[in-house]
């Protein structure tokens, strides 16, 4: 804890975030739940095991192309409990709206977040509304809560990847991120780039039931890709391998990094999970998702090769290897 301020950077879901939550949250918060440092925390409630988690959504700007700021919201809470294995079920929604407003903005926020529940099976059973003076806030901020009920003989987490895991992705990196980025500065490119925003509880449902040898599931939203695969790394003290041209980034999505100067590994998903499955399972996984809708593109990208500290290494196209680290700063504020 070296910064005497917060910084943008502490909300990126990179190193800072990181550093963060593990030096005052978790020293703090004392909680077995907790240290897992999961997308949820995982319950045992008496014959239940139960997922449960929460998340706030600040995007700008509120509309963009492939969703809006109440999609987002519904989406990534309904993912962070899939991502725990779990069938999400009930969430939770407050609003924190500033003074003036349009409310016919708020309308079809609200609207866009029933049809995106709906679509989930999720239903949003309480809530909160609050209203700040003008300037206080920007527009709006909302956030959701969710629980959900995981089967018995499920066992995901962030610490659980082994030794000769492939890792999985269910489709193309960084689109969100730049359609965030393009829509913000105003910038046109010749190919169209939308959200993935998405639900994956209906993926996921797929993919456990075909195998029971999935170990690991995240959603690199915040950081990325690489963030995600270095916290999965440190959690199960393994190094990972990924390769490079195995990773699906749209042509758009690379050219506009490559003028921009950003690194679509670090860009932010909103409809992309990450999977660690055994190696006699991966194809039989990857098939079962080819057949949804949000995992036709899916693909292997790497595997857990050993078991170290926590590194991530990136097996470049033409032969080379190198260190891949958590995001550094901030590349984009208020992604989602």
């Amino acid at each position: 804890m070296k910064e005497n301020k917060i910084l943008l950077s502490h909300g990126s879901g990179g190193r800072l975030s990181y550093e963060l939550i593990k030096n005052l949250f978790l020293t703090n918060f004392k909680s077995d739940y907790l240290k897992r440092l999961d997308d949820g925390a995982i319950l045992d409630f008496k014959d239940l095991n139960l997922a449960f988690s929460t998340d706030s959504y600040t995007v700008d700007p509120l509309f963009f192309q492939g969703g809006n700021i109440g999609e987002l919201a519904i989406h990534g809470t309904v993912n962070d409990l899939a991502m725990c294995g779990a069938n999400p079920l009930y969430l939770t929604c407050s609003f924190i709206i500033e003074e003036g407003l349009p409310m016919d903005i708020l309308e079809k926020i609200v609207h866009s977040m029933k049809n995106a529940s709906i679509e989930a099976g999720v239903e949003i059973v309480t809530g909160d509304t609050k209203v700040v003076n003008k300037g206080a806030a920007d527009k709006i901020f909302i956030n959701t809560s969710g629980i959900g009920v995981i089967k018995k003989g499920i066992n995901i987490s962030g610490k659980n990847a082994r030794i000769g895991d492939f890792v999985l992705v269910n489709g193309t990196i960084g689109d969100h991120g730049i359609t965030i980025l393009s829509e913000r500065e105003g910038l046109q490119f010749e190919t169209s780039i939308k959200s993935d925003t998405a639900p994956l509880s209906s993926l996921v449902s797929d993919m456990l039931s075909v195998s029971n040898k999935i170990h690991v599931l995240r959603d690199p939203t915040r950081g990325g890709l690489s963030t995600t695969l270095n916290e999965i790394a440190m959690s199960s003290g393994v190094e990972i391998e990924i390769e490079e041209d195995k990773i699906p980034i749209l042509e758009g999505v690379s050219a506009a990094c490559e003028i921009l100067g950003y690194d679509p590994l670090y860009l932010a998903n909103e409809g992309k999970l990450i999977a660690f499955v055994s190696p006699e399972d991966a194809l039989k996984v990857i098939n079962k998702m080819k057949k949804n809708q949000y995992g036709k593109d899916a693909k292997i990208i790497g595997r857990v090769t050993k078991k170290s500290s926590g590194h991530v290494y990136l097996k470049t196209q033409i032969g080379g290897k190198r260190i891949l680290d958590m995001l550094t700063g901030e590349q984009l504020p208020r992604i989602c």
